[in-house]
């Protein structure tokens, strides 16, 4: 008996676009990192040298300078902190203001609360700083957090109010029967449903935290420099170490990449759980 011969199935011309489509939208997000990356590898003399784009020796002279010279350990412990105490914070409020808004429909709450991030931060900076130096908080970790809190509640309080208006109140007015407060109801119920939203606020509002440059560059010391703002120890007037700077920029960039590479299923999870009620 002849075995029938095997045909293929045409490849759809759809297919092979959305590929395309796909590989240019990689390609063009992750050219500037990995040039970025072998630059940290470079001399200040082969980075600016297009015939050294990819002939080069590498060296590891950029990342010494980092941290020894330029003593960068300090400065990412800074930031953690920083982007710790901020995000702990806008959680601690924005969470339940967020329940608030969801339960009682109070609306346009949430845009009035995201107008914060629509108004420029450097139109803050002079009150800031006239206020906070009075009571002599500048150059501490304390107006840094209180700060950021500023970028950082705003996100949760978006992110978390179309959360809980996705959960459905009736698992609430089940435990409420059973004798539940509503605040019980909100820590034993709602809370633990809210997890993937709670899970994406967090990391939004940390890397955003890590991120910010205006605040930290203002009001905090040489103690409490985060790394954004040391990363201009870099550039002078005269000259720029660019091989210093994509090395720092490097340190920078590797936590939040691996936080995001990590946490991305939540990310997606807790962004889409709020598009849809019931």
């Amino acid at each position: 008996m002849t075995a029938l011969p095997r045909t293929r199935r045409p490849v759809k011309a759809g297919s092979v676009a959305r590929a395309a489509g796909i590989l240019l939208v990689v390609g063009a997000f992750l050219a500037p990192l990995l040039w970025m990356a072998a630059a940290s590898l470079k001399s200040n003399l082969e980075i600016i040298d297009p015939d050294r784009m990819f002939a080069f020796t590498p060296t590891f002279d950029n990342y010494r300078n980092v941290f020894e010279t330029q003593a960068f350990g300090p400065f990412i412990v800074n930031s953690f902190l920083v982007g710790a105490g901020a995000t702990l914070v806008a959680l601690v409020i924005g969470v339940p203001a967020a329940y608030g808004i969801a339960r009682y429909r109070i609306r346009n709450a949430t845009a009035f609360v995201l107008l914060a991030r629509v108004i420029p931060g450097v139109s803050l900076l002079i009150p800031w700083y006239f206020l906070f130096s009075q009571i002599q908080l500048v150059g501490t970790y304390t107006v840094l957090v209180l700060t950021h809190v500023f970028v950082t509640m705003p996100l949760v309080v978006a992110i978390m109010t179309g959360f809980f208006e996705g959960i459905p109140e009736e698992l609430e007015e089940a435990a409420r029967v059973d004798g539940t407060s509503r605040v019980g109801a909100f820590a034993r119920v709602v809370l633990p449903l809210s997890v993937p939203g709670v899970a994406t606020a967090t990391i939004l509002s940390f890397i955003f935290s890590w991120n910010n440059f205006l605040f930290a560059l203002v009001l905090s010391d040489q103690d409490t420099r985060t790394l954004p703002v040391a990363i201009a120890n870099f550039t002078s007037y005269a000259s720029v170490d660019w091989g210093g700077l994509m090395a720092a920029s490097v340190v920078i960039t590797i936590p939040v990449m691996v936080i995001a590479l990590v946490a991305q299923r939540y990310v997606v999870s807790g962004l889409t759980a709020g598009a849809t009620k019931g």
